[in-house]
């Protein structure tokens, strides 16, 4: 009787795993594909090549290569000063870190306009020199910045601190430099993990829409990214041309997927490798 159901649960289980992503994901992205095509091939060019649709594809390009550079940049040092170093006001640090977890990015959107809108008190400062934040580029993406801020951080972060700093130690010893250690002891360990969050962060950038939204004031062809202007074609009973639009997403979020499988596949076989 037990071995019956041994046999029968793992069967069960992966059953339900399969019809849980076929409803919840595979079904969603045939319907994308099948609505964005469904009417022709010209259609279908005609929405994406569209002068607002190239707007929205090159801010949401824009702002997910700034947040990428900076969280990437940001994200090495917190996690070398983090896992390496004690100082006062380390906690609080890495709980900054993980703030944007825990806040919505629809409050993040509101916190940055009453933090550079009209209503701040940076406002009179802005205002005088010309400079627009809200309602603007800078706006969109800082807030990319802020809800992807802790990906890069936190992978590596964990990294480091499993590979402990004995081999840092090590060198420091051998009278290498804080350089020298980073780029020929540190990085090596760390460099397959930090391309791993980088290809997260990117598709986080690129998905984002509550924050985006809060910031941008949906000015058409200047502040819309790609997400939004779905959106607006949707509203607007667009409905071949939303679906268009949104096959753009999901073939760039399958490229993601397909580069960090090929990454997971590539650092596991280098670990494996190591062992041996």
């Amino acid at each position: 009787m037990d071995s019956d159901v041994s046999k029968w649960v793992p069967r069960l289980l992966i059953a339900a795993s399969a019809l849980f992503i076929a409803v919840m994901l595979v079904l969603p992205l045939m319907v994308i594909l099948a609505e964005a095509f469904g009417a022709g091939w010209k259609l279908y060019w005609r929405a994406v090549s569209d002068t607002y649709a190239m707007r929205a594809a090159r801010l949401t390009l824009t702002a997910t290569v700034a947040a990428v550079i900076f969280n990437t940049v940001f994200g090495i040092a917190a996690a070398w000063v983090v896992t390496r170093f004690s100082f006062r006001g380390k906690s609080f640090l890495v709980t900054l870190i993980d703030l944007p977890f825990a806040v919505s990015p629809v409050i993040a959107g509101l916190v940055f306009v009453l933090t550079f809108g009209r209503l701040s008190y940076l406002h009179p400062f802005l205002s005088a020199h010309d400079i627009k934040v809200v309602f603007a580029t800078p706006g969109i993406i800082l807030v990319t910045l802020f809800v992807t801020f802790p990906f890069v951080a936190r992978e590596v972060i964990s990294v480091l601190e499993a590979r402990g700093s004995d081999e840092e130690h090590a060198a420091a010893l051998m009278g290498a430099g804080l350089f020298t250690i980073f780029r020929r002891v540190t990085f090596p360990h760390i460099r397959w993990a930090l391309l791993y969050s980088v290809i997260l962060c990117a598709a986080r950038a690129m998905g984002e829409f509550g924050a985006v939204s809060v910031v941008s004031g949906h000015l058409r062809g200047k502040t819309n990214s790609l997400p939004l202007h779905v959106e607006i074609l949707y509203n607007e009973y667009q409905f071949t041309a939303a679906f268009a639009v949104s096959s753009l997403l999901v073939a760039a979020a399958i490229i993601i997927l397909v580069a960090r499988n090929i990454v997971e596949f590539i650092a596991k076989k280098e670990d494996e490798g190591h062992v041996r």
